[in-house]
């Protein structure tokens, strides 16, 4: 063959795969900055022109409720942690000049709630689930002469209508998205792995192209898929089909990936598929990139979960969507720390409770290696709350759920969807069979790789397991009573199962691991929450409940829950306040001596006084009975006082945690791990003296200056030692000097009701928590100072993004 004639035939094949030269691809603005913002409930707020007298300017997401002030007769009561609820009004001027052939959507990640969207006084929309992401064509409405105004209501007015903190307003990412007349829908695109094995992979590539114009047009797919390492492991392009005018064609292509690498828990591998819509000259109508992970997740009857041929048990916790001092309006990297500190205590799972999670947290999820199961629903036709979702279901359930699937379905680390939680229609069993069937439906035609669950409550009492409701299911979930489940199982071993919510206590944990066919559970919670205050009252605000507080501090129930679950050695000492705690636990709850009550009411009522302590620093400094208890998973644990060894104690078979009674007296205890080759793995508390100084530390260096960029400053009231003073009443100021700014300030309190904006907080156990960000390029001091204490500074770096 001619070399030249090799040469152009290979030319030609690879313009044949390329955009064309005229190529008009998908633009993506961020609408971030410039809103107009009024709480409150103005007439004419919709219009092109209006009034803006009274009006703030603010960033989205935002979240206006969480500035509070908190009230005991707040309309939403304590299940919204007594914040305010009510309607406001964003507006912003849209920097767009509509073309022919060219199409303009808004997006929403999240509006909390009951919203309603109009451009240029024209109503584009309206969704009563706060939620669920949005997507509006506004093209139509847009002027080519400007000006080009949104207009958004959010409207949690009606209240209460969860049984958490939901926060108020725009609290989640929002984009102007302009592409072709023929593009991918919202959701259209999914990527998924037909069959793998070690040498190759089989990928099927959906995509849905819309034509928005009114007349057919020719249209073709081309897939290209990037592997982890950044390389062009596959691409394909479909044949030129027709697309009828308003109409949306279907395109799947097969795909081959050599050698997989598989995305896993410990090598969370992410490939890409970048999809272009071309025309019939080559020319790109529209791209949408897509990130996907290859593996191979699998609940089993009799063993439990399988990934990528490896048996996992998941040891999971529920989260609700609220960041704290943040409130709903959550940067990223307030997940981040939270996720972070929850894999250090051994947890590999999340569950999404009880609604659909931001897309970004899933994207942190599929980048750190957790599983999900995310959820769709806490009520269907029955009511919780008198204003509630169970207003919209009947008219709004199906296309909810299938646009919180198309959102989501790409991401490697959900393995399990969720229709429910603790569903009440479940006492009627021929409306919650109705209800669960067309859930399904959708969710198996929406996503067939990926089987479906819920939260069954109380299923002994209303028959889920005899009527046939249970089965329905792919994966049998229960909330507590893990008994209960296991029974349910050898009842039928062709049931899969798994705790879908979970109490902290070993009785709960023990049947979950000792039970191969159990999946795994997930612990209610793992961080403390606000709302759902009305079990506790005034002055509560949030539920203390969590693996970690709010801060993203481990509790102590945290620590112990590291000595079960944890891969790797731990081991971690605290004081047990209660006088005959020492010795082997026989009450079943891992907390001695202290009353065990039905999971559920356990959970429902406020719990017990705290007699476990993270600290050698008790309130009554004269000699008294004290216990050392130590959490590890160590099989031989040392324990000393004061350098006086007090015995080696082997690990119990019941997870039980290990204990020795002594005498109290000032000085250090200390627990060390005497496993051979464990080297120096040990933990201590001192007591503390007076307190002299403020230490500050920071979870990073540099910190960048965009909505989702954080860093967590702590501060700790020391002695002269440098021993975290547990009792220490001083009130800490923080202050921000240079290229930063100070965002919120928090101490895990329950009741604390000073706004988390504010600059002075009360220290909980010596400790409290700065949330800071850059403002800029450069560098910025935190100082922390208190009256008779020597203040605390540290220095940042600030990157402009």
């Amino acid at each position: 063959m001619d070399r030249s004639v090799s040469r152009l035939a290979m030319l030609i094949a690879g313009l044949a795969f390329s955009p064309g030269a005229g190529a008009a691809d998908r633009t993506i603005t961020p609408l971030s900055s410039d809103w107009r913002f009024v709480q409150g409930d103005p007439e004419g707020a919709e219009r092109l022109a209006t009034n803006l007298e009274g009006w703030s300017t603010v960033t989205v997401p935002h979240d206006w409720a969480i500035a509070g002030p908190v009230a005991e007769d707040a309309k939403a009561g304590g299940e919204n942690g007594f914040f305010p609820t009510g309607i406001a009004w964003y507006r912003r001027n849209l920097d767009v000049t509509p073309v022919p052939n060219r199409r303009y959507f808004v997006e929403f990640d999240g509006i909390m709630e009951r919203s309603g969207v109009w451009v240029n006084g024209h109503h584009v929309g309206y969704r009563p689930m706060g939620y669920v992401s949005l997507r509006y064509d506004i093209t139509r409405h847009l002027r080519r002469d400007g000006p080009n105004v949104i207009a958004v209501r959010a409207d949690t007015a009606a209240a209460p209508s969860s049984r958490w903190y939901t926060g108020s307003g725009i609290y989640r990412h929002v984009r102007l998205i302009e592409t072709g007349d023929v593009h991918v829908p919202q959701g259209g695109a999914f990527v998924r792995t037909s069959s793998i094995t070690a040498g190759a992979a089989m990928l099927s590539v959906s995509t849905e192209i819309h034509n928005s114009s009114t007349t057919p047009r020719g249209a073709m797919v081309e897939v290209v898929v990037t592997s982890p390492d950044g390389r062009e492991a596959g691409r394909t392009r479909s044949l030129l089909t027709q697309v009828e005018a308003d109409r949306t064609q279907l395109v799947t292509r097969e795909i081959r990936l050599a050698s997989p690498r598989r995305w896993n828990l410990n090598d969370p591998a992410m490939y890409r598929a970048t999809i272009h819509i071309l025309d019939d000259r080559g020319d790109v109508l529209d791209s949408e990139t897509v990130r996907f992970g290859v593996r191979e997740a699998v609940f089993w009857a009799d063993t439990g979960f399988w990934l990528n041929g490896r048996n996992i048990k998941l040891k999971g916790v529920a989260v609700h969507h609220d960041g704290g001092a943040v409130g709903a309006a959550v940067p990223i990297a307030v997940w981040r720390q939270r996720l972070i500190a929850l894999k250090a205590l051994g947890v590999n799972a999340i569950r999404a409770a009880h609604n659909v999670p931001s897309p970004e947290l899933l994207d942190l999820t599929d980048e750190l290696g957790l599983l999900v199961m995310d959820e769709w629903f806490d009520q269907w036709n029955v009511a919780k709350t008198p204003e509630d979702y169970h207003l919209f279901f009947s008219d709004w359930h199906k296309r909810d759920t299938a646009d919180m699937i198309r959102r989501d379905r790409n991401h490697p680390s959900i393995v399990l969807w969720s229709a429910g939680n603790e569903i009440h229609d479940t006492a009627y069993p021929v409306q919650a069979k109705a209800a669960l069937r067309s859930i399904l439906d959708i969710a198996h035609a929406t996503d067939p790789t990926r089987p479906v669950t819920m939260g069954l409550f109380r299923p002994n009492v209303t028959g889920d397991y005899t009527n046939g409701l249970a089965d329905m299911l792919d994966v049998v979930g229960q909330n507590y009573r893990e008994t209960e489940l296991a029974a349910a199982h050898r009842q039928d071993p062709r049931r899969r199962i798994v705790g879908t919510e979970n109490g902290h206590n070993r009785i709960n944990w023990l049947p979950v691991r000792d039970n191969p066919a159990y999946a795994g559970m997930f612990l209610w919670t793992g961080i403390d929450y606000l709302g759902e205050a009305n079990r506790a009252g005034w002055p509560a605000i949030s539920r203390y409940t969590g693996l970690l507080d709010r801060t993203g501090a481990a509790h102590v129930r945290g620590l112990e829950r590291a000595s079960w679950w944890s891969e790797t050695r731990v081991i971690h000492v605290v004081r047990n306040a209660i006088p005959t705690a020492a010795g082997p636990a026989t009450d079943g709850a891992g907390g001695p001596n202290q009353p065990v009550l039905p999971a559920m009411i356990a959970v429902a009522t406020p719990q017990p006084p705290v007699a476990l302590f993270d600290d050698w620093t008790p309130a009554n400094a004269k000699p008294h009975a004290e216990t050392i208890e130590v959490y590890s998973n160590c099989r031989q644990v040392e324990a000393f006082l004061n350098g006086r060894s007090l015995g080696t104690l082997p690990i119990n078979a019941n997870a039980s945690p290990r204990r020795w009674a002594v005498t109290y007296v000032p000085g250090e205890v200390r627990a060390v791990c005497r496993d051979q080759g464990a080297g120096d793995i040990s933990d201590r508390l001192r007591t503390a003296g007076t307190p002299v100084a403020i230490r500050l530390s920071s979870d990073t260096g540099t910190v960048g200056s965009d909505f989702d960029s954080m860093a967590y400053v702590r501060a700790q009231v020391v002695d002269a030692k440098g021993v975290t003073v547990p009792n220490a009443a001083q009130l800490l100021h923080f202050s921000v000097e240079g290229a930063g700014e100070l965002i919120a300030t928090d101490n895990g309190s329950v009741t604390d009701h000073r706004p988390f904006a504010s600059p002075d907080r009360q220290p909980r156990d010596g400790n409290a928590v700065a949330l800071v960000r850059g403002a800029g390029d450069g560098r910025f001091t935190v100082r922390v100072s208190a009256d008779g204490l020597k203040p605390g500074t540290i220095t940042l770096q600030a990157r402009q993004k």
